[in-house]
């Protein structure tokens, strides 16, 4: 199966170098120099995004975010590129919705490496369609999350842990194991992105939110049973 890449950069060269390492791999590669062409691109279908952060008109997060509105998209892998290195920067891209993040300058065979992590993890994990707990209910088709019937937006790292969670209730959950999981031995992730996106889970459950503890210097669980 040849899968198709959508490539998202303002500048030429990176769009040819990348699109030529691509090719070689034997990837259809749809490119987009800014955020709107990319929106306008999708219906191509693609079936992995890589986005420059710094783009005009529509920057890689904001992007990122009008991509996941999609019900389509909603899964579909996102890798960000971009030359910024700080750790806030990359807790925003995949608070975003984003998959992973690689800094410039782009080593190909470690983007291509990326990607081909990504459709396995796609495509080698067949998911159950709903999961429930109590009043909480993930229809893992539509990727939706419900609370009391109510649609709460999960962005896809968030949607990923609770789902995980869910799976796992009333197990203890290191933060190795939650690292390992959902972000893969692909990506460095430090520890307390786990804690903001479970911090943001919490706030997303409302007055449910005694449900997910806190495992002091060990990690999180779900309880096995609602009060």
């Amino acid at each position: 199966m040849s899968y198709k890449i959508l490539l998202v950069d303002d500048e030429n060269d990176i769009l040819e170098f990348l699109s030529y390492n691509l090719s070689k791999e034997n990837f259809k590669v749809v490119t987009a120099s800014n955020g709107i062409e990319a929106l306008n691109k999708l219906s191509e279908k693609p079936d992995l995004i890589i986005l420059d952060v710094m783009m005009p008109k529509l920057d890689g997060y904001e992007t990122c975010k009008e991509i996941r509105k999609i019900d389509y998209f909603k899964t579909t892998p996102i890798i960000f590129l971009t030359a910024k290195k700080s750790e806030s920067d990359e807790i925003l891209a995949l608070n975003v919705g984003g998959d992973d993040f690689i800094t410039k300058p782009i080593s190909p065979q470690k983007l291509i490496a990326r990607i081909k992590a990504k459709l396995r993890k796609i495509n080698t994990n067949p998911a159950e369609l709903i999961y429930e707990f109590g009043p909480i209910k993930i229809d893992n088709e539509k990727h939706q999350i419900f609370i009391n019937d109510k649609e709460i937006f999960f962005p896809k790292k968030e949607y990923e842990l609770l789902k995980l969670l869910i799976a796992h209730k009333g197990k203890i959950l290191s933060r190795k194991i939650i690292l390992n999981e959902i972000w893969g031995n692909d990506i460095y992730v430090v520890e307390r992105t786990i804690d903001v996106h479970i911090r943001k889970i919490r706030e997303k459950l409302g007055k449910y939110d005694y449900l997910l503890e806190t495992i002091k210097g060990v990690g999180y669980k779900l309880r096995d049973k609602i009060d």
